[in-house]
């Protein structure tokens, strides 16, 4: 009889909640009471007020009030969006009295440096210098001493401005080609550009020392031909008479 009792009772909880309700439920908090230390309550640092009668609810948790930690982080992202735009509308105008003219180098500085920074972080490629140099602004001796200077740079001439050199393509005098010059082998870049100076200076003296030197050496432009291959523009790749030794073609006698 104790048992049908029992059983019955439990069958009348069941009827009473619904276990598959997905309706919130709120569960009144347990109010455990606090027994601070007994040396701490003779201070009468932690008992300076009254027990709280209600329960303490976290702050993040209160209706109206606060938030919580992703929205905090969003408010901090907005706050400094906002400071850089501050400085963007206050400060950025007092900028103009720095501002200069554009004036193009004269014909007396023909060369373009080009450095690379990292914001001020180090890295082993802020000390690379690359030097740009139109061939039809160095001081050569004549057309014959500017083929002898396309000779002698070899790869590292190209009848168009490199990509990365800053110069368009419609820009200084592109008629006789632009010669590109990098270092990267010394620690400083004051070493690497003063070696890229050296360099130019020697091509330069022998172009003009060689007049009829290199008049039967075609000019090399296998590196401009690869370039064009490699871009898959669509153009067939055909070989012709400049690819095969002069030696090889027969001879043909005028009489």
């Amino acid at each position: 009889m104790q048992c049908l009792a029992n059983l019955a009772k439990f069958k009348s909880c069941l009827s009473s909640r619904c276990l598959h309700s997905t309706a919130p439920r709120t569960y009144p908090r347990l109010q455990i009471p606090r027994k601070p230390h007994a040396q701490l309550a003779q201070t009468g640092i932690l008992l300076d007020g009254p027990e709280p009668k209600e329960p303490v609810i976290p702050y993040e948790e209160q209706q109206g009030y606060g938030s919580s930690s992703a929205g905090h982080l969003l408010l901090r992202q907005q706050r400094h969006m906002l400071k850089y735009m501050r400085l963007i509308e206050h400060d950025m105008p007092n900028l103009t009295k720095f501002r200069e003219p554009f004036t193009p180098p004269s014909s007396d500085r023909p060369l373009v440096v080009r450095t690379i920074n990292y914001g001020g972080e180090k890295h082993p490629a802020a000390a690379k210098r690359t030097v740009v140099v139109s061939v039809a602004r160095l001081p050569l001796h004549g057309s014959q001493a500017r083929r002898n200077l396309k000779l002698l740079a070899g790869p590292r001439w190209s009848p168009s401005p490199p990509l990365d050199a800053g110069i368009g393509p419609t820009e200084g005098e592109s008629g006789e080609g632009y010669i590109k010059i990098s270092c990267e082998d010394f620690p400083q870049p004051g070493m690497n550009l003063k070696w890229i100076s050296d360099v130019l200076d020697r091509l330069i003296a022998e172009a003009n020392a060689s007049h009829d030197r290199f008049a039967k050496v075609p000019l090399d432009t296998r590196h401009i031909d690869a370039k064009k291959r490699k871009a898959k523009t669509g153009e067939k790749y055909r070989p012709t008479l400049k690819e095969f030794p002069r030696q090889w073609l027969p001879q043909i006698d005028p009489a």
